[in-house]
C-alpha cells in the first residue's frame, strides 16, 4: 500500500506549483485520450479489419466450392479454378483425398499453408480455418481453408492484403503517431500556458508579500495580455494605494492624537494648578476682604476657562464622530450677523475698536446655531488680535453662494503660521491667547463646523496689516411672507 501511495504522490504531489499542476492535468487528460485511442486502434480496429478480411475470403471460398461441386469432371473443376485465378488476384487450391491441385498461372499459395490430403480422414463436419502468413514470404497473404464434408473437398483461398487494407493499416500508424504528437504538443502548450499564467501570479504574489511587509512603494507590472490579469493588477494597485493612504492617515492621526493628549494635559494642568493655588491662598489667615475677593475672582476665572476648554473639546468630538448632526434650515444671515456683533460690541468698545456690520439681507440654508458659533469665534478672534482700528463683517452674493468675510486691522499672521492656525491648541502668540482666556480650539471648531456643512474656511493675512477670514454658504431665495388676515 505504501508503494502505491508513493507512486500516487509522485504523479500527483500534495504541494506543487501551478505550472506543475497544469502540465500534469494536461498530461493526464490528453494521455488518457491517447492511450484510449491507441488501444482501440491496436486491439479493436485491427481485429475488426482482420475479421472482415477473413469473412470476405470465407465467402469467396464458399462460392468457389459451390461452383466446383456442380462439376463431376476433374478437368472442368481445374478449368474453373484457373479461370477464377486468371480473373482475380485470388490464389486457389483444391484438395481431395486423392489429389492436390494448384493452378500453374499466377503466384501459388505458400507450400507450408496447403492442407495434407491425409488430414481429410480426420474431418467429419464443415470446417473453416484462417491464417495470415507474413514472415518468410515475398508478401503477406490471408488464407481461408474451407472443408465440404458432402463432397470430401477442401477449398483453400489466399489473397494478399488489398490496397484498402494497407491504407487502413497506414492510417492506424499515422493515427497513433498523431495522437503521440498531440500529447507532446499538449504538454508543450500546457507548459507555455502555465508559464503565461504563473508569471503574472508570481509578480502579484511578490507584490502582496511586499505589501504584507509594509512596503507600499512601486506598482505591479504584469507582462500579460490577459484582461483578467491586467484588471487584477489594477485592482491590487488601487488597493495598495488605498492601504498606503489609510496607513499614512492612521500614522498622521496617531501623531495628532499624541500631540492632542499632550496639549490637553498641558492646557488642563495650568488652570487646575491656578485654581489650587488660589484656593490654598484663600485658606491662609490674615487676608483682608479685598484680597479674598481677588483670589476668589481669579480662581473663578480659571474655572470658567477650564469649563470652556471641556465644552470646546466636546464640540469637536461631536463634530468629528457625527454624534451631533447638522440641522439645516433657511434663515436671514443679516439678522444673525447683527445678533453676533451686538453681543460682542462691548468687547470691541472696551478696546476702542470699530465693529462694523452694515450688511445686505441674504437668506442661506445652514445650521443657524452652528453658524452663529462660527461667526462668534471669528469675530471674537479678530477683536482679540486687533489693538486699534476696526473689525468688519461683510456679505457678498456669489452665484449660488453667499460669502461671509471677517476682516480686521490687527497684527496679522506670519505666513509660516497660516497652514497651522486651524490645528487644535495651536497659537500664533501663546502668551497673548492665555491672557485673553482663549482655549486654542476656536479656529479648529470653525473648521469642523464648516466641514460638516461641506464648506471650507479660508484665510489671508499680512503681517502688521490685518487678517481676512472667509467662507461660503448656499444661497436661498427669500421666503414668501404669509398674508395676515385682519
Amino acid at each position: 500500500m505504501s508503494f502505491f501511495r508513493s507512486i500516487w504522490d509522485l504523479l500527483l504531489p500534495r504541494r506543487a506549483s501551478t505550472q506543475t499542476w497544469m502540465v500534469l492535468t494536461f498530461a493526464l487528460f490528453v494521455g488518457v485520450a491517447v492511450v484510449g485511442v491507441g488501444l482501440y486502434v491496436l486491439l479493436v480496429l485491427r481485429g475488426e479489419m482482420r475479421t472482415s478480411m477473413q469473412q470476405t475470403l470465407h465467402d469467396q471460398a464458399q462460392r468457389i466450392a459451390v461452383q466446383v461441386e456442380h462439376e463431376r469432371s476433374v478437368e472442368r473443376r481445374h478449368r474453373i479454378v484457373e479461370t477464377i485465378t486468371d480473373l482475380s488476384d485470388l490464389r486457389v487450391a483444391l484438395v481431395t483425398p486423392d489429389t492436390t491441385y494448384r493452378p500453374t498461372a499466377g503466384p501459388p499459395l505458400p507450400t507450408d499453408s496447403l492442407v495434407d490430403a491425409s488430414a481429410l480422414r480426420t474431418l467429419s463436419a464443415p470446417t473453416a480455418r484462417f491464417a495470415y502468413l507474413d514472415a518468410g514470404t515475398s508478401e503477406p497473404v490471408f488464407i481461408a481453408t474451407l472443408y465440404r464434408p458432402s463432397t470430401n473437398l477442401v477449398v483453400q483461398v489466399g489473397q494478399p492484403p488489398p490496397p484498402l487494407y494497407d491504407l487502413a493499416r497506414r492510417s492506424q500508424v499515422m493515427l497513433i503517431l498523431g495522437m503521440v504528437l498531440a500529447l507532446v504538443l499538449a504538454l508543450l502548450g500546457s507548459f507555455i500556458a502555465a508559464y503565461q499564467v504563473t508569471t503574472p501570479l508570481t509578480q502579484i504574489s511578490e507584490t502582496a508579500r511586499r505589501v504584507a511587509n509594509g512596503e507600499f512603494a512601486g506598482k505591479i507590472r504584469v507582462q500579460s495580455r490577459a484582461a483578467e490579469f491586467q484588471e487584477l493588477a489594477d485592482s491590487l494597485n488601487r488597493a495598495s494605494d488605498a492601504f498606503r493612504e489609510k496607513i499614512e492617515e492612521l500614522e498622521r492621526m496617531t501623531r495628532l492624537q499624541s500631540e492632542f493628549i499632550g496639549n490637553v494635559s498641558h492646557e488642563v494642568r495650568n488652570p487646575i494648578f491656578s485654581i489650587s493655588g488660589y484656593l490654598e491662598a484663600l485658606g491662609t489667615s490674615g487676608l483682608d476682604e479685598e484680597q479674598r475677593k481677588m483670589y476668589a475672582e481669579k480662581g473663578l476665572t480659571n474655572l470658567n476657562r477650564l469649563q470652556n476648554l471641556f465644552n470646546d473639546l466636546i464640540d469637536i468630538a461631536r463634530l468629528e464622530y457625527r454624534e451631533d448632526l447638522i440641522n439645516r434650515s433657511v434663515f436671514d444671515l443679516r439678522d444673525l450677523v447683527h445678533e453676533v456683533t451686538e453681543m460682542l460690541r462691548p468687547k470691541a468698545d472696551e478696546k476702542g475698536l470699530d465693529l462694523q456690520a452694515d450688511v445686505p439681507q441674504f437668506f442661506v440654508r445652514a445650521d443657524r446655531s452652528r453658524i452663529r458659533q462660527v461667526l462668534t469665534n471669528l469675530v471674537e478672534n479678530g477683536i482679540a488680535y486687533t489693538q486699534s482700528g476696526s473689525v468688519r463683517c461683510r456679505l457678498q452674493r456669489r452665484v449660488d453662494k453667499v460669502r461671509i468675510e471677517i476682516v480686521d486691522t490687527g497684527q496679522g499672521i506670519d505666513e509660516d503660521h497660516l497652514d497651522r492656525i486651524f490645528e487644535r491648541f495651536y497659537r500664533v502668540d501663546p502668551d497673548r491667547s492665555r491672557e485673553s482666556g482663549g482655549t486654542g480650539l476656536g479656529l479648529s471648531i470653525v473648521k469642523q463646523i464648516l466641514q460638516a456643512h461641506g464648506e471650507t474656511v479660508h484665510v489671508e493675512s499680512t503681517k502688521d496689516r490685518g487678517t481676512r477670514f472667509w467662507f461660503e454658504l448656499p444661497y436661498e431665495p427669500a421666503p414668501e411672507t404669509e398674508a395676515v388676515e385682519v
